[in-house]
């Protein structure tokens, strides 16, 4: 499959010529190529360069980040959005992630998206590190967090390091305590250093909500919490206001997840939405630092670039 994809596509051979090379039958090679189409060995891209283009061009001139937009036409549900997004960022995710290098993963929905649509890449020496914990006091959150990891590490066949603690702790103590255990302090190491991050943004305001807000993470009284903070979304379950600020809201105290500062010395951290709802909290992500590439549809990329002109800016 993938040596008729090379001859056909990269060097332009017939598909007569191809068969006669490979001593197959044409229709065996055309059946070959749809499926190297279907698999995501081939991947055919028509865009409108225009318009992704210019909104790419204009979110890393505002946010000094690299953009990456895929055209979605409108109207369009969130769904068919994700579905899109997931499809790009998979394709895209090992052209970032090489032999070598530590690929740090927080759960979410939007992850879970991308998975759905990666195809095997294997890689040397590679790792997949959990960057947050995913255990509720409804689940154990297997499948939003070690599942996650374990997805993507066969997909590079790179070796897996989950992070089976809580979400969020019950008191800021436990955390602290159980952060100078030597287990849970190889994994912060691995965490540490990561060559590049990949998550999603949750919304707090969001018709669809993300799955920290949805699944029995949080009780009524962290809602309240978050509401009385000014929370409008967060980054690897630590929560952000519109400005992008977070030290001070005190829920992230209880956070097991990267705060906007460890995330800011990873060098790559990939961050991948699809709803024009999501903009507020994308915009306190970025403002927070938490993002060096992003990956969006076209109308999340316009509805973020709105929320930034009339939005005021960090107060740090």
């Amino acid at each position: 499959m993938r040596k008729a994809a090379a001859l056909y596509y990269l060097d332009n051979h017939t598909m007569e010529s191809v068969a006669r090379r490979l001593g197959q039958s044409r229709s065996s090679i055309s059946r070959l190529l749809k499926e190297a189409r279907e698999t995501g060995i081939v991947r055919i891209d028509v865009r409108d360069v225009d318009t992704a283009n210019d909104l790419a061009h204009r979110l890393g001139a505002a946010f000094d980040i690299r953009a990456q937009v895929v055209r979605v036409r409108e109207p369009a549900s969130d769904a068919d959005r994700l579905d899109r997004v997931a499809r790009h960022a998979a394709a895209a995710l090992p052209e970032w992630f090489r032999d070598g290098m530590t690929l740090g993963v927080a759960w979410g929905t939007t992850v879970s998206a991308i998975i759905s649509h990666l195809t095997d890449h294997v890689l040397t020496d590679a790792m997949v590190v959990q960057l947050n914990g995913s255990a509720s006091p409804t689940s154990t959150g297997g499948e939003f967090g070690v599942e996650q990891v374990a997805a993507i590490a066969r997909a590079f066949d790179a070796e897996m390091t989950p992070f089976p603690v809580p979400a969020f702790f019950d008191f800021p103590r436990t955390r602290e305590l159980m952060w100078q255990e030597r287990s849970v302090q190889q994994v912060l190491a691995r965490q540490a250093a990561a060559d590049i991050t990949l998550f999603g943004v949750g919304s707090l305001h969001s018709p669809t909500p993300s799955h920290v807000y949805a699944s029995g993470y949080l009780d009524e009284a962290d809602r309240r919490t978050l509401a009385a903070n000014d929370v409008v979304g967060d980054v690897c379950t630590v929560f952000l206001r519109a400005d992008g600020s977070w030290r001070d809201i005190a829920i992230n105290s209880r956070a097991s997840g990267l705060t906007p500062l460890q995330l800011s010395r990873i060098p790559r951290r990939v961050a991948v939405v699809a709803a024009p709802a999501k903009s507020v909290a994308l915009l306190a992500a970025l403002r927070a630092g938490a993002i060096t590439d992003l990956v969006l549809d076209s109308g999340t990329a316009q509805a973020l670039l709105r929320r930034a002109e009339r939005s005021p800016r960090s107060r740090g």
